[in-house]
């Protein structure tokens, strides 16, 4: 297949192109490599798949020297222009919108961005899809939608009308553009819920990479609401494994549009995943104990039980083993690196 790959330079993003090229399809990726965070990290996951950052400029396709069935554009998806031009010339096959503007804290402080970026951004690609047809659009949601609800596990025939973000109520527009996209112009749309993503190449504004960093560093860790949260923390690893799947599995029907849940199922309490941080890094964390941030939700846990019927998987990797994970590559990374490990 050819598979249109939107923001690769991210976490998520880079764990699938190198999982979608390895397994031999054509892949085209984007990414605006924006500042929200250290540009640098993204550099580093761009060459780690073969793109090589002194030869990036704007709208200028890059070959992968580890991949030659990889090219990357850096490009804005708010750039309409560019991107029904790039639609129209390459004919994807599927398309996996993994771009957005990140984070629940820099959504109350940087409202404009995120309409920019998971909305507008959003559209663009709708559009895109509408008059270049593609085989299926799977875009990245989140479990951030679940906003308020009380009831648990998240089941993705729940209510979720009542986000506490930003960042939350965008995904939440996603999704019903994608049913708008899907029901008029018959897109087959799947929307993936993220739960708590975590593991090697991690975002650094997240706690796990937050947690990793100042434990190894003797820094104070933020614990927000004294610890009494808890997440339904996701390997990396399982939630390109899922995506692999989901991309070839379009949905069908009057109405082609789907939503999964994709974690663990298992959520975690947090003072309990900082512990585990503490037992693989044999290091103990400087705790400072702070109010619920904004935005913040109590508890997240996925009932992934339409993830296991209709595709019969289901994440495997424990926060014991992803955590021992995490940290390999923690230390090999600081290894290459002789200044403090810190992005954020």
């Amino acid at each position: 297949m050819k598979i249109l790959v939107t923001g690769t330079a991210g976490f998520i993003g880079f764990h699938t192109v190198k999982n979608l090229a390895a397994q031999g399809h054509r892949v085209i990726g984007i990414d605006n490599i924006n500042g929200y965070y250290d540009i640098d990290l993204k550099y580093s996951r761009l060459e780690l798949s073969g793109i090589n950052k002194h030869y990036i400029r704007s709208h200028q396709p890059v070959k992968s020297t580890i991949y030659p069935n990889y090219t990357f554009y850096k490009a804005d998806l708010q750039d309409k222009v560019f991107i029904d031009q790039l639609f129209s010339i390459e004919k994807f096959d599927v398309v996996c919108h993994l771009a957005a503007q990140a984070g629940v804290r820099f959504s109350i402080e940087n409202p404009y961005s995120y309409v920019n970026s998971n909305i507008i951004g959003f559209l663009n690609i709708l559009e895109a899809c509408r008059f270049n047809p593609v085989k299926h659009l799977v875009y990245a949601s989140s479990s951030s939608i679940y906003g308020l609800n009380e009831k648990v596990p998240y089941s993705e025939t729940d209510q979720v009308d009542t986000p506490v973000s930003l960042y939350a109520a965008t995904k939440k527009s996603n999704e019903l553009m994608a049913h708008a996209y899907g029901k008029l112009y018959q897109i087959p749309t799947t929307g993936v819920r993220f739960f708590t993503v975590y593991g090697p190449w991690g975002r650094p504004d997240m706690a796990p990479f937050l947690f990793m960093d100042s434990i190894m560093n003797g820094t104070p860790i933020k614990v927000f609401n004294n610890g009494d949260l808890s997440r339904d923390f996701t390997y990396i690893d399982d939630i390109v494994e899922c995506l692999s799947l989901i991309l070839e599995r379009a949905p069908k029907g009057e109405l082609p549009y789907n939503i999964y849940n994709v974690g663990a199922g298992k959520p975690i309490q947090l003072m309990d995943f900082i512990s585990a941080i503490e037992n693989a890094t044999g290091k103990k964390a400087i705790k400072q104990f702070v109010d619920m941030q904004r935005g913040d939700v109590y508890k997240t846990f996925a009932d992934t039980s339409r993830l296991q019927n209709d595709l019969n998987i289901k994440p495997q990797i424990t926060v014991e083993e992803g955590i021992s994970r995490f940290f390999d590559w923690y230390l090999e990374h600081s290894r290459k690196n002789s200044k403090k490990l810190s992005f954020s």
